[in-house]
């Protein structure tokens, strides 16, 4: 879903709609700079972690590098790093736990402005409490926005206006939160499983 969104390539049959247009009308470089997206595997660079966040954003002040950090709940973690923002990342972020390449690689996100926000499994190397407060402070950044989460995890998605459940490659069930509770299929039963795992842990 995520590739097709982003035109890695197109669907077989039918069709996506960006502002009511097929998603061929939109010119390929400027649709592609409206979507901030965070893969499930994170690629950071050999770079400092400023630069990482950053990345691809000309002539962007502190303020708003740091306040992108707040936002992913990263900038506690950077200031603990002797060299702060300036602390340079081994190859592919080897310094950094896999919770915190995820939340640099949010910020990295968010901080371009997109219309399109495209999370993939992107909070999966952090616990629920975490998750939560990500989700939190980047509810104010979503709501302007088209955000797309894709997760396992039913507390990633349980607040978002529309779910779509995927089975095989098909769409199962579709709807609020609450409402796929009530039809007790595949969703109700995920969600009940994942919170008996929560409680045990």
């Amino acid at each position: 879903i995520a590739n097709l969104l982003c035109r890695l390539y197109d669907p077989i049959s039918g069709e996506i709609q960006v502002d009511e247009r097929d998603l061929k009308e939109h010119h390929l470089g400027a649709l592609r700079t409206k979507i901030g997206y965070v893969p499930q595997d994170v690629f950071l660079f050999s770079d400092s972690i400023y630069n990482n966040i950053s990345f691809g954003v000309d002539g962007v002040e502190q303020s708003v590098v740091v306040q992108a950090a707040k936002d992913a709940d990263i900038h506690e973690n950077i200031l603990g790093f002797p060299q702060g923002y300036q602390t340079l990342l081994g190859e592919r972020g080897i310094n950094l736990s896999g919770g915190q390449k995820q939340r640099v690689s949010i910020a990295r996100a968010i901080i371009k402005n997109p219309q399109i926000l495209i999370f993939d499994d992107c909070l999966s190397a952090v616990d629920t409490e975490t998750e939560e407060k990500i989700l939190t402070s980047l509810k104010g950044i979503m709501s302007n926005k088209t955000t797309l989460i894709i997760s396992h995890r039913v507390s990633s998605i349980k607040h978002a206006d529309r779910i779509i459940v995927l089975d095989e490659g098909e769409i199962k069930e579709e709807g609020t939160h609450e409402a796929l509770l009530q039809s007790n299929g595949i969703y109700a039963d995920l969600y009940q499983k994942q919170l008996l795992e929560d409680r045990a842990a």
